[in-house]
């Protein structure tokens, strides 16, 4: 066996979908590929138009850790993930970002915890801006319609000591163990193939945004906790497969809201409620449009 033969059984299949991540995605393959632990790494591309897989395959291709699904087309954020899943060998799921870069130790700590921790379904970690910034997404409350207004009405700056749930959580101090959370960041999901038999895979109803908040929601309706791992950095350089067609991302990003609250929420509510909620995610859909066509004139 070679330095580059695949080992007989990873303890992590990382998954990576890539639509035109360009070069970040050989260094988010390349980062995989040195972890401490044995490794596989699928490539779900999603009918790139740049040269990120040209790129992967000069640099990369020898390695026969590597496989790189061409599904052809856009499917998809969460469909891109599921057409992998049958590719993946090992029983722990890494489901990462293409421009997220992990250390070489990232995953051999985080799977000494989740092998420890049979209630844990999910792990996250500390994700971080290329400055070192921790992002909003990487410990948050599942945002429902009163969070959502407080945080569009930039309410939450008259309670800066943080009473109540609210999305970001930055304000809190960063715990010194690892924590149960209600949801981690999408770009960073550690999981095991016995969960998802209880939860299944991501919803492809949602095309792009709020299919990972789907699937925390149902990892805490199997019984299953959701740990963010403090101690644990890895860097995202977020955005780099969302740059192409803002006002198309925006419009998916609305819809997943659309389908999110209507699946996990609108029962909570009247109906004439739930209307008013839809009707105010296409409002800020029509206002965020507005402001992209406008461009830099209508954002200042």
């Amino acid at each position: 066996m070679t330095d580059l033969d695949p080992p007989s059984i990873p303890a992590v299949s990382l998954i990576l979908v890539n639509y035109n991540a360009g070069p970040l995605l050989t260094e988010a393959v390349g980062a995989a590929l040195a972890s401490s632990v044995p490794v596989e790494v699928i490539v779900s591309d999603n009918g790139s138009r740049d040269d990120s897989l040209e790129r992967l395959r000069q640099v990369h291709g020898g390695d026969a850790r590597l496989r790189i699904l061409e599904n052809g087309a856009n499917l998809g954020f969460a469909a891109a993930n599921n057409r992998a899943l049958p590719l993946a060998r090992a029983e722990r799921l890494l489901f990462l970002n293409p421009d997220c870069l992990v250390a070489p130790d990232t995953l051999e700590r985080l799977i000494a915890i989740l092998d420890t921790r049979p209630e844990v379904g999910m792990i996250g970690c500390l994700v971080c801006d290329p400055d070192g910034a921790e992002q909003v997404a990487c410990r948050r409350a599942i945002p429902d319609p009163w969070i959502a207004l407080r945080r569009l009405l930039h309410l939450d700056r008259l309670n800066p000591a943080g009473e109540g749930r609210r999305l970001d959580q930055r304000h809190q101090p960063l715990p010194t163990v690892p924590v149960e959370v209600e949801a981690i960041s999408g770009s960073f999901m550690l999981t095991t193939r016995r969960a998802l038999e209880r939860v299944g895979p991501l919803d492809e109803g949602y095309f792009l945004h709020c299919e990972d908040l789907d699937w925390f929601v149902r990892f805490h309706e199997a019984g299953l906790k959701i740990l963010f791992v403090p101690d644990v950095r890895v860097i995202h350089h977020k955005g780099a497969c969302s740059t192409g067609d803002p006002l198309a991302v925006e419009r998916h990003k609305h819809r997943g809201m659309v389908r999110f609250f209507r699946k996990h929420q609108v029962r909570r509510h009247s109906r004439a409620f739930g209307w008013l909620v839809v009707v105010g995610i296409w409002m800020h859909f029509g206002l965020k449009a507005l402001s992209i066509r406008l461009g830099p004139r209508g954002r200042r």
